[in-house]
């Protein structure tokens, strides 16, 4: 019952501010007016903040920004034991810096490293945290282009990606990022930079505090739903997560901007009703996720489970496992990887429901930006089908879906499956590779396959038995996170260019009407049906195969 209260007053709070937190972003997506702080940021990197661009000219900035943010990272990471503030820490070794500048510049936020012992303050502020900013308002920006595209007629622009990535970080994640931040130190997290301080433990003992701003630090990378944290047991850790009410509100953090987004699309393309089938969608989705992932860990089969009631083993024990559950699959709905328990310790079921929620593409919600647009591709994908089965030319929001359009929205789908089935194909054929597994059988290649599934789709948990730091999966998660962020990203901003530039097709009889229950429906299951076809046959030799054993 406290598992069932937990998330329905989840969505409860979502459902009262998804409507001034979606007005919010919509302000910072069609609003004329410059804040006097946007327009020094426009003076001082000399941006027209009146010039719109082509979606080709939009995707080379984003690209632009992109690599700059990787190099100067990179150099951060490997400058690291010449800074002020780098508590003793040297530079990051080569492949390991390579690694963790794409993790947080791609949104994943994977890290192979702990925390504490690895970086210092001013790298943990101003390269780590700086990137849970600007890379979350990215994804936001995109999923602006997107929606332009779908709202505007015989248009060659987009908007401006460097007007929507001040507006997004100063009128969006900033404010809301200090409240959070707030919120989380009264609930009992630290916000501190004193390093060097023994502090008591829960545990009776003392730990050497090596400190830094912790509160926001979690509320920033909440909030733009990014993994990693602090401290190596991330949101398990009583530091940055002591209370059920600070678990609490970190999930509502993660959600409230995904959820929110769909107002957007509904007030951009003139009709609510267009993002309330979306918001809809995804919440079907989710709440079948975490119903699932509970059902699991809470009734698993086994003596020891059923003798102390659920499955607690890598479960923290201040949550419980109703909590541990309910964390695990909104933070693997949604390109977070932020973890309170050992996903490594689930149940095979438990986990293997945990995997195909980023199977999805995350898209339910998914991240900040990338779930909208990662669904309303799915949408064009499903409208397509319907289009098929009834001999019509299938349209969306009043825009057709031709060969063009489906080949964008086609080739988004395909790049991430490709990327994490190759991927684990190469590290299981590796000796070296498989070394690296705590575990041998299907339990093995499903730490490999969880580790390539999240690095893909930029989500940035871990099973949690694999030993990622090594050259090896340094290089190559570093090559999944990269391609999997930004091939999927260019692609999108494509469709957004191509369906700008139609005029309006106005709805007919034969429309297929996409706010309505049969479409939502549709929509959910073309996306199971595309994803359980995609990677049935891996799961089948992972945690399928480990919980029928």
């Amino acid at each position: 019952m406290s598992g069932v209260v937990f998330v329905a007053s989840l969505v409860l709070v979502l459902v009262l501010v998804h409507r001034p937190v979606g007005n919010l972003l919509h302000a910072a997506a069609t609003s004329e007016r410059d804040l006097t702080p946007e327009r020094v940021v426009y003076r001082l990197v000399g941006v027209d903040a009146r010039a719109e661009q082509s979606w080709a000219t939009y995707a080379r900035s984003v690209l632009a920004f992109s690599a700059v943010s990787v190099l100067f990272l990179y150099a951060f990471l490997r400058l690291q034991g010449h800074l002020l503030l780098n508590l003793g820490f040297g530079g990051v070794e080569p492949s390991q810096a390579w690694n963790t500048a794409v993790s947080f510049v791609t949104n994943t936020n994977w890290q192979s490293y702990s925390g504490e012992s690895t970086m210092g303050h001013l790298v943990q502020m101003a390269g780590l945290a700086v990137q849970n900013f600007v890379s979350a308002a990215v994804g936001i920006a995109v999923a602006f282009a997107l929606v332009r595209g779908l709202a505007r007629a015989s248009s060659a622009t987009l908007g401006n990606f460097w007007v929507d990535l001040v507006r997004i970080s100063l009128r969006v994640l900033l404010p809301l990022a200090f409240v959070g931040a707030v919120v989380l130190i009264a609930c009992g997290a630290f916000q501190n930079l004193s390093g060097g301080t023994d502090v008591t433990t829960l545990a009776g003992g003392t730990q050497h505090l090596t400190g830094g701003p912790v509160a926001s630090q979690e509320a920033i990378k909440e909030l733009g739903t990014n993994g990693g944290g602090f401290y190596n047991a991330n949101s398990a850790h009583p530091y940055e997560n002591p209370t059920s009410l600070s678990n609490w509100f970190e999930l509502l953090l993660i959600l409230v901007i995904p959820f929110s987004i769909p107002r957007v699309f509904g007030l951009m393309v003139g009709d609510l009703r267009q993002g309330r089938a979306v918001a809809l969608t995804m919440g079907l989705l989710a709440i079948i996720s975490v119903a699932l992932t509970n059902a699991f860990l809470v009734h698993p089969s086994g003596t020891i489970p059923s003798a102390v009631g659920g499955a607690l083993e890598g479960t923290e024990a201040r949550f419980g496992v109703a909590q541990s559950a309910t964390f695990a699959a909104i933070t693997t709905l949604t390109s977070t990887g932020a973890v309170n328990s050992f996903h490594d310790s689930f149940p095979a079921a438990g986990g293997g429901v945990v995997m195909l929620n980023m199977m999805l593409g995350e898209v339910a919600p998914g991240g900040v930006g990338s779930g909208l647009y990662g669904l309303l591709v799915l949408a064009i994908i499903t409208v397509f089908v319907a289009g098929l089965m009834v001999g019509r030319t299938p349209e969306y929001v009043g825009k057709k879906i031709g060969g063009r359009e489906i080949k964008f929205a086609s080739l988004y789908f395909l790049v991430t499956p490709t990327l994490v089935l190759a991927g684990t194909a190469a590290a299981m054929a590796l000796p070296s590779a498989r070394e690296s597994m705590l575990n041998g059988g299907p339990h093995g290649l499903s730490e490999v396959l969880y580790a390539y599934t999240s690095a893909a789709n930029n989500n940035g948990s871990a099973f949690g038995g694999l030993s990622a730091n090594t050259t090896w999966y340094n290089t190559t998660l570093g090559l999944a996170m990269l391609l999997g962020r930004f091939l999927p990203l260019v692609l999108v901003l494509g469709l957004a260019g191509s369906l700008g530039a139609q005029g309006r097709a106005p709805a007919s009889a034969g429309t297929l009407p996409t706010h309505r229950g049969l479409f939502i429906g549709m929509l959910a299951a073309v996306t199971l049906v595309l994803v359980g076809l995609t990677y049935l046959p891996s799961l089948a030799l992972g945690p399928l195969a480990e919980a029928l054993r």
